[in-house]
């Protein structure tokens, strides 16, 4: 038996909670407190000894995730609001998605961006246009 072998066989009972994919929700939540742990110590230093695990369990955690958390996707509207308010602008400041009403009636639900609004808000903002859609 190597020593490499040896020693991970004599630490196993210490470190296997942390080096298998969640199967549970307590799992996942152990594995988010060790690498918010891990964090702590490893702080900045993308080249510290432990982020190589710090990477292996985000990314178990990610794909929990993106299996059993979901996120509900944003509309185009909310998006709008979420840029506005990130922005520091009014409904006055997006001349290209219309006057302050029709600015005011899509926020509040009762009007639907077009994609001509769509195009302005993506150029205004600098991102895809399936930002808002």
């Amino acid at each position: 038996m190597s020593v490499l072998i040896k020693t991970v066989a004599e630490h196993w009972e210490f470190v296997s909670p942390l080096v298998r994919k969640p199967k549970s929700e307590d799992d996942y939540d152990c594995l988010v407190r060790a690498v918010d742990e891990l964090l702590e110590i490893t702080g900045d230093d993308e080249s510290h000894p432990l982020m190589s695990l710090v990477d292996i369990i985000g990314d178990w955690i990610e794909e929990w995730d993106h299996t059993h958390h979901p996120m509900a996707q944003a509309s185009g509207e909310e998006v709008l609001g979420y840029m506005m308010r990130e922005h520091g602008l009014t409904q006055s400041d997006l001349p290209g998605v219309g006057t302050q009403s029709v600015v005011s009636e899509i926020l509040s639900g009762k009007r639907k961006l077009n994609l001509r609004q769509i195009r302005w808000l993506a150029e205004r903002f600098n991102v895809p246009i399936d930002v808002f859609t």
